[in-house]
């Protein structure tokens, strides 16, 4: 979901950052160091949260692909977890601590193509097709024909695919599914203003605390926590010769195209390169993903999304925002007890980072009384009204 991660909250988020303040949930509140104290946004890296990282190999008609995974968990069933656009596996991180504290299992957090440090090929082709290929394909890498039992989770975009990947049956050993804050109807209503919101984002960034900072206080991310560790996956530093759009700056001043000024004199030609290396030198940091080019996609990632779910054969869980991002199909489905559902207020679209010990409670739930998995640490189940 690309720009469709971000479409799902624009309801709920300003268009243009920042905003004074960020409605922390209580993980992230941990991070205030004290009254009269600077909120640390300072990176904290991966390991603090996975056990382990692997670039998984793919073979494929184009060449090789090699995808990111960060690991958790030696017993169990397998959470294969599913990023929304833009983001990355660090999404996760927070989620997979709580997760693993509470129920008996193994994580895979994986980075889609073309995000995080994924590296493929083709990094253009962003279809629901491919990217559900992928997910069945690094299951094969890493498990051959033996997989373990797999319950696919995604948020926004990468709900999207986790649907798309168990309806074309690419995990031979899925158990269960769960979309988080993904719904086809209010997906498809978002499209529409989606260029508008990325517009209205940074370009760039003066460093990993900057871009932090900013998606906690634009509301991005609502968990200072969670942002420390996701934001690391979502922005990179700036290639020597970024393009003209990618070396426009958070400042007012933007650096126009230098091919517009061809009849420009020589001295004005010299000053915009010499303030286009100052901006890259002041702000070094850029989205690792141009969300607005993957455009052609989105239709793709979301029409037919809700019957999809209601047809895939297996235990369901939907877990949302807001019961007013629910559509017509999903409405029903959900009065015919075709999947669970469980509303979690208060939170923006990353609802997993905002609200990570919710949330995996919520899917520990879900696991339990499935039978997929086994309670540790004296965790008790705790059914939603809904």
């Amino acid at each position: 979901m690309s720009a469709l991660e971000k479409s799902m909250h624009l309801s709920r988020l300003p268009s243009r950052p920042p905003l004074p303040g960020s409605g922390g949930s209580p993980s992230g509140a941990k991070m205030r160091m004290g009254p009269g104290r600077k909120r640390d946004f300072s990176p904290v890296p991966w390991s603090q949260y996975f056990e382990s990282m692997e670039d998984v190999e793919v073979e494929n008609e184009t060449g090789k692909d090699t995808f990111r995974v960060y690991k958790s968990g030696s017993e169990g069933p397998v959470l294969l977890l599913l990023h929304g656009g833009g983001h990355s596996a660090l999404s996760w991180a927070v989620f997979t601590a709580a997760i693993i504290s509470r129920v008996q299992c193994r994580i895979v957090a994986l980075d889609l193509r073309s995000h995080g440090e994924t590296k493929v090929k083709n990094s253009e082709d962003l279809s629901a097709e491919t990217m559900a290929k992928d997910v069945g394909n690094v299951v094969e890498a890493m498990y051959g024909d033996l997989p373990p039992p797999i319950m696919l989770i995604g948020h926004s975009m990468g709900g999207a695919i986790a649907v798309h990947t168990a309806s074309s049956n690419l995990v031979p050993s899925l158990l269960g599914l769960c979309m988080i804050d993904v719904v086809e109807g209010t997906a498809m209503d978002a499209l529409n203003s989606m260029q508008n919101f990325l517009r209205g984002r940074p370009k760039t960034f003066k460093s990993l605390e900057n871009a932090i900072e900013w998606s906690v206080k634009s509301g991005q991310i609502r968990n200072l926590e969670s942002a420390r560790v996701s934001m690391v996956g979502q922005v990179k530093q700036c290639e020597g010769v970024t393009s003209p759009e990618g070396s426009k700056s958070i400042v007012e001043g933007i650096i126009e195209e230098e091919e517009e000024d061809e009849e420009g004199s020589e001295s004005i030609s010299k000053r915009k390169k010499e303030d286009d290396m100052e901006t890259k030198k002041d702000h070094p940091y850029t989205w690792r993903i141009e969300l607005a080019k993957t455009e052609k996609y989105w239709d793709g990632w979301f029409r037919g999304l809700s019957n999809l779910f209601l047809s895939c054969p297996i235990p369901k869980l939907l877990l949302l925002a807001g019961v007013d991002r629910l559509d017509k199909d999903l409405t029903i489905g959900q009065m015919q007890g075709k999947f669970q559902m469980q509303v979690l207020p208060q939170c923006g679209h990353a609802v997993h980072e905002d609200a990570p010990d919710k949330v995996a409670e919520a899917v520990a739930t879900f696991l339990i009384r499935h039978r997929f998995a086994e309670p540790i640490g004296g965790f008790q189940c705790v059914f939603p009204g809904c």
